[in-house]
């Protein structure tokens, strides 16, 4: 099958690429004139980075490999003094590029570091996960983070191109694969409802790599991101409708050390948001929601006694202005609007049908 070009619009349009055995378009979205290539990649996942560095330098170009941590590990200023360090003994320079290659947390610090090594140089980023394919690799948000919380430290650089190889998918475990799902379902409440009828007429299909429908969830999710992204780079506005169920997923990743996966986290939160627009007057999505996200393996609930904890994480989400907290929740299905201030009942309310 060939592969997909999703077009990404805006001042700095780019593709994102998506197929079975594509890394041979690898060298082609790279812009002209560039030397060197700095690979970032985890450290204990050597395999993922050589077919990668492989292709570039039969391409021509001279190429660094860096690993660094996995995960949110890698997620941090030391590491990324580390990198920045790096490109300038191997003498990388505004022409040249960073490709990254991995997961999530790992295109997060490739973006980061692009963007900010010489006031900026182009990043290729190579998603090897469900979840970076579908979320964090497409969109230009970049980021790093820190003990108060995460991704509070970044840039807004869009790549210059964004490749989804699918034949990485099989090799992941069932339990990553699945936490990547919920951002896929997310894309279905808050623009595509075809997604989610994809997911209920074969639930199981949709946990598994070579499900029917598997390329057809990925090519939706990404289109919905990228027509995002392409309207609002910076998050001014609409792109905020991304951050459904985010701003308790974030405080449950901090709350566990970041020791629970995005994806799971992302399901909890939905679940609240649900609860959320139920309880103010909006959309009722509760038990759609919940039965969606259990039907694929799912988490819908949380601890009972964390709720004190996790309000004083929300404090500092990145969407809040000022002293007012902002939510992101459905007016009807995708259909999201904005729930500014809310009163702490409601809040602690919404928290209350989730920890049952």
């Amino acid at each position: 099958m060939t592969a997909t070009r999703i077009a990404v619009r805006g001042a700095d349009p780019y593709d994102v690429v998506v197929g079975t055995g594509v890394l041979s378009e690898l060298p082609g979205l790279l812009k002209p004139g560039v030397r060197t290539v700095a690979v970032i990649h985890p450290a204990t996942l050597p395999e993922i980075s050589r077919p990668v560095c492989s292709a570039l330098s039969d391409a021509g170009f001279d190429v660094v490999a860096l690993p660094v941590p996995d995960g949110e590990q890698a997620k941090t200023v030391e590491v990324a003094a580390q990198l920045w360090s790096a490109f300038g003994r191997y003498g990388v320079t505004r022409s040249d590029a960073v490709v990254g290659v991995g997961g999530g947390a790992t295109t997060d610090l490739a973006g980061f570091v692009a963007g900010t090594w010489l006031r900026g140089v182009q990043v290729v980023l190579v998603p090897t996960t469900l979840l970076a394919m579908v979320d964090a690799a497409v969109g230009g948000k970049n980021g790093i983070d820190t003990p108060e919380g995460k991704n509070l430290v970044g840039t807004f650089l869009p790549p210059a191109g964004v490749l989804c190889d699918l034949a990485t998918l099989p090799s992941m475990p069932k339990s990553d694969y699945v936490a990547g799902l919920a951002e896929i379902i997310k894309g279905g409440f808050i623009a595509d409802p075809a997604i989610l009828t994809l997911v209920e007429d074969d639930p199981e299909g949709a946990t598994r790599p070579e499900g029917e429908h598997t390329r057809e969830l990925i090519e939706r999710k990404i289109r919905v991101k990228a027509d995002v992204v392409g309207a609002d780079l910076r998050e001014a506005g609409l792109r905020e409708i991304l951050n459904y169920g985010h701003t308790l997923a974030h405080a449950v990743e901090r709350h566990e050390n970041y020791h629970i996966r995005h994806g799971e986290a992302v399901a909890i939160g939905m679940v609240y948001a649900a609860e959320l627009s139920r309880l103010s007057g909006r959309a009722d999505l509760v038990e759609r929601t919940r039965s969606i996200l259990t039907s694929v393996g799912l988490p819908t609930a949380y601890r009972a006694d964390a709720w004190t904890q996790l309000r004083d994480h929300m404090r500092l989400d990145k969407k809040n202005r000022g002293a007012k907290q902002r939510f992101v929740v459905l007016d009807a299905l995708a259909e999201p609007s904005r729930l500014e201030d809310p009163a702490e009942e409601l809040l602690e309310a919404a928290y209350k049908e989730i920890s049952r």
